[in-house]
């Protein structure tokens, strides 16, 4: 059950990664029209396309936080799920091992009953008659 934990980790890393990626992507791509922008405006308007890209910027900065929250919450729930798993299969291999036992132990008292109940030697007629006939 480690392997599902590590597998859980793993996704989340690469989720993680490509929430980056596409942050930084689009970072990139949405800064061009702003940066031609600024280049044209005048000094009297910079303050509008300022504002405006930092209006932008917060807005992407939530998206990609609410983003990374969410991929923490879905590897909370996987951890979960996999510690759920990890307890089920841990009872499982106990209840199978507490049978086993029980099995063991009705074996022992199985094999004593049958060893202390053999029949003693019995005389047969033959064994008799030779003891007579050896007598006389």
């Amino acid at each position: 059950m480690g392997k599902l934990k590590t597998y859980q980790e793993q996704i989340q890393e690469i989720v993680e990664k490509g929430i980056n990626t596409a942050e930084e992507k689009q970072k990139e791509l949405s800064a061009k029209p702003f940066d031609y922008a600024e280049k044209l405006e005048a000094e009297v308007r910079e303050y509008t396309i300022k504002s405006l890209r930092e209006r932008y910027d917060g807005y992407s900065e939530t998206l990609f936080e609410q983003l990374r929250s969410l991929n923490t919450r879905f590897g909370g729930f996987a951890a979960e799920l996999v510690a759920k798993l990890e307890k089920e299969a841990a009872d499982g291999a106990d209840a199978v091992a507490d049978a086993a036992e029980e099995v063991a132990e009705a074996a022992g008292e199985v094999k004593k009953t049958v060893s202390t109940k053999k029949p003693a030697a019995r005389k047969t007629k033959a064994s008799t008659a030779k003891k007579s006939t050896a007598s006389a």
